[in-house]
């Protein structure tokens, strides 16, 4: 979680390892200088606006002298409209960008999950943009798989999968949900100018590339530590899926 905009930490709402729902507030970032700034955002709105007012007050009234005041003097008049216009407009921009300040220096949850390596203090110093603390998103906790590329053709999504957690003797089941589409080729790069850089030699045992395949589980016990980072064994049951190829290859 990163802070839109910069300043003071006044208040951290939250600590280590807490649970937190999505809109939780977990930290304010000066509150005071910002809303101080909409405040004099506020004031200048006032000011274009008695200056708009007192120019459309002038031309009007020129205006109904008719012939007796100068074309000139008109089109100063009209100007110095048009003007006061554009500046009043330019200060309801800048009000409008000090509120949503405001509003941002209130920073929450964008997800459900759990406060992780938090080290945020009040009166700390922040800067737009900066990493500020860590939230595991519970609702997307998943299992990864790491498969050869040769085991691939026996993987689809909606495979039966069991996985057991290291540490952990109770077997959990759940499916593919999706495969990878790619991994990142080591043997290849870009140069300076865009052109291939290709290795010239290669390692003597070609070992199998491993692709990342996502597994969805059907349930997770609640006393489960179901922590990122853990290791687990995936299995993938797909007996079935060679019966159904063999139905269909019968049939053709």
């Amino acid at each position: 979680m990163a802070p839109d905009v910069g300043g003071l930490v006044t208040s951290v709402a939250v600590h280590d390892n807490e649970e937190v729902k999505a809109g939780q507030l977990l930290f304010v970032v000066d509150r005071p200088r910002y809303s101080d700034a909409l405040a004099e955002a506020n004031a200048a709105i006032d000011s274009a606006d008695a200056v708009l007012n007192q120019a459309r007050r002038e031309a009007k009234r020129d205006l109904a002298l008719g012939d007796l005041v100068a074309t000139e003097t008109h089109e100063e008049n009209n100007a110095k409209v048009e003007t006061a216009l554009a500046t009043l407009n330019r200060a309801v921009a800048s009000k409008n960008t000090a509120a949503l300040n405001v509003a941002r220096t209130e920073v929450h949850a964008s997800v459900n999950g759990i406060v992780t390596n938090l080290d945020l203090h009040p009166g700390d110093y922040i800067g737009p943009g900066a990493q500020a603390m860590a939230i595991v998103d519970s609702d997307s906790i998943r299992v990864e798989g790491y498969f050869e590329e040769t085991k691939l053709r026996h993987i689809h999504v909606g495979s039966s999968v069991r996985v057991q957690l290291m540490g952990d003797s109770r077997v959990l089941s759940g499916h593919v949900d999706s495969i990878s589409a790619g991994i990142a080729d080591d043997q290849r790069s870009l140069t300076a100018n865009l052109l291939p850089s290709i290795t010239p030699t290669f390692s003597w045992v070609r070992l199998a590339q491993r692709f990342p395949v996502r597994i969805k589980l059907n349930s997770v016990p609640v006393d489960l530590a179901f922590i990122p980072g853990r290791t687990a064994t995936v299995s993938i049951d797909y007996s079935a899926d060679r019966r159904q190829h063999a139905v269909a290859g019968g049939g053709k």
